[in-house]
């Protein structure tokens, strides 16, 4: 007596997973956006809590009194009336060696040219 043989099972198809997987990899790397790295010349201030990360559309406070937005070295007026439609509060990336009065400054400028919040985006510092 012959006995019937065992039914074949097809194989997975783990080709076409593979490479569903690799184009969904390769359309979030195309529309993610990709974040400009700070000014390297910027040691940022330290603090205790940081909630957002470095924004990409923040103004740079140099230490020697440099204003760069966008990389670019701009004056506190022009960085102004580019952020006057704005809602969101302004963000400034001091460094940490900018003298106080100079921050003040540029922060009061800021807030009586556009009438928004002006926020400090500083490092976080590890907690003892």
């Amino acid at each position: 007596m012959r006995l019937a043989p065992a039914p074949r099972t097809k194989p997975e198809p783990t080709i076409a997973l593979i490479n569903v997987v690799f184009l969904m990899l390769v359309f979030f790397l195309v529309a993610g956006q990709v974040a400009r790295p700070a000014d390297r010349e910027v040691t940022l201030a330290l603090a205790d809590v940081a909630s957002a990360r470095v924004p990409d559309d923040a103004l740079v406070l140099r230490a020697d009194g440099a204003i760069l937005w966008r990389g670019v070295e701009t004056s506190v007026d022009d960085f102004a009336m580019a952020q006057i439609n704005e809602t969101e509060p302004l963000r400034i990336l001091p460094d940490r060696n900018l003298p106080a009065r100079d921050l003040i400054a540029v922060a009061a400028a800021l807030r009586a040219a556009t009438g928004n919040d002006v926020r400090l985006v500083t490092e976080k510092g590890l907690a003892p």
